[in-house]
């Protein structure tokens, strides 16, 4: 399956909307917050199964300056193998004008037994621009190991490289259940934070919390939470008790 999907967000600094909204199954996208609004909320509803094997589907989000764009979906997605065989790829691109902020919000990617799986996401931020980016990913459903997963995330801001990272689980990734990465954990996440302000200064410092999740301030106006735990739900609550470690300057 190919699919094409594409939000646009613009603002005056007060309100946001969405001026252009469209997508295939699976990925259709859903306006699910009030017109008028500070923040312009919008949801993915998965229109099918999947990613499955041999899936291509693409993404393009844009953040006008001074709009205020936050993405979810409405169920976590799990990447599934099929009769075609291949490697099921979802690819992100967003863009954020200076003033704009971009929070994307997914509920985790569980990677099923035998699935063959690449998520590819690319942020370019303009100078003045806010990120919140989270990514979490599940090794297989309940009793079960997971098939090959790989997260490939870039983020750019003003021109620069300022995060990349690339996360991966499954048979084909030599020592992904080790020491060194998830050990005897079944989740991992990350919550990338980026806020014009830390140019400046007043980025929180280094902290760990408890053995399996810190805070670590990046080369840039940035600060990256990541987490691993026995299952999504204490990912997520890794993540939050981060979060509140952060002086964000824009509201949530």
């Amino acid at each position: 399956m190919r699919a094409r999907a594409r939000i646009v967000a613009t603002g005056d600094g007060v309100t946001s909307r969405v001026a252009e909204l469209r997508g295939d199954p699976p990925l259709l996208p859903r306006l699910t917050g009030p017109r008028g609004a500070r923040v312009a909320r919008v949801h993915l509803v998965g229109g099918a199964a999947g990613p499955l094997a041999g899936d291509d589907l693409r993404l393009e989000i844009e953040v006008g300056p001074r709009a205020h764009l936050r993405v979810r979906t409405v169920a976590a997605s799990m990447a599934l193998p099929s009769r075609v065989g291949g490697e099921s790829l979802l690819t992100v691109h967003a863009t954020v004008a200076a003033g704009g902020r971009l929070e994307w919000l997914p509920e985790p990617l569980i990677a099923a037994a035998g699935c063959h799986h690449h998520s590819v996401s690319t942020v370019e931020l303009d100078a003045g621009a806010s990120l919140v980016w989270r990514e979490e990913l599940v090794c297989g459903r309940h009793g079960e190991r997971p098939g090959d997963a790989r997260l490939t995330t870039s983020v750019h801001y003003a021109g620069r490289a300022l995060y990349r990272n690339e996360f991966a689980v499954g048979p084909a990734v030599a020592a992904w259940a080790g020491p060194a990465v998830l050990g005897d954990g079944g989740a991992a996440g990350t919550l990338l934070l980026v806020d014009p302000m830390w140019t400046d200064g007043g980025r929180p410092v280094a902290a760990a919390y408890g053995d399996r999740a810190a805070l670590l301030p990046l080369a840039g106006p940035a600060v990256l939470v990541s987490a691993v735990g026995p299952d999504a739900r204490a990912v997520r609550a890794a993540l939050d008790r981060g979060v509140l470690a952060v002086p964000l300057t824009a509201p949530a």
